[in-house]
């Protein structure tokens, strides 16, 4: 029993250090894309986010307001085979705007989404608003 209380005794005076402060834990969170923010504002200036918008003038459909020569680029691009019936998928439309929009800044990738650069000064300002 002595024995025992000198080794307990004797390890209370050992060093004890704290864990070391440069270690950075992570919560597992949701994956957030950069462009979400953009996204969002986009949908509700092309469609208030209805994912069944249709403009008969332009033939644009979903929420991104797709038109034909965009879905047509796209698949020249990507080898895809989608129509604009498919861009009534919000996810596919989502897909496709990423697509266009990567690497590039809010303002060009809105700007560049929407047409012309010279004529979209005052959508990319509609768009900018809502984010």
């Amino acid at each position: 029993m002595k024995m025992t209380l000198i080794i307990l005794f004797l390890m209370t005076t050992l060093p004890v250090t704290a864990p070391r402060e440069d270690v950075l834990y992570i919560a597992e969170t949701e994956a957030i894309n950069y462009y979400d923010p953009l996204i969002k504002a986009i949908v509700d200036v092309e469609s208030k986010g209805n994912v069944y918008a249709f403009n008969f003038f332009e033939q644009a459909v979903g929420a991104f307001q797709i038109r034909p020569c965009r879905i047509n680029h796209y698949n020249e691009l990507t080898g895809s085979n989608y129509t604009t019936d498919d861009c009534f998928d919000y996810e596919l439309s989502r897909e496709i705007f990423i697509y266009f929009a990567k690497g590039k800044s809010y303002e060009r990738a809105a700007r560049d989404w929407n047409g012309k650069w010279s004529l979209t000064k005052n959508y990319w300002k509609r768009v900018k608003s809502r984010l």
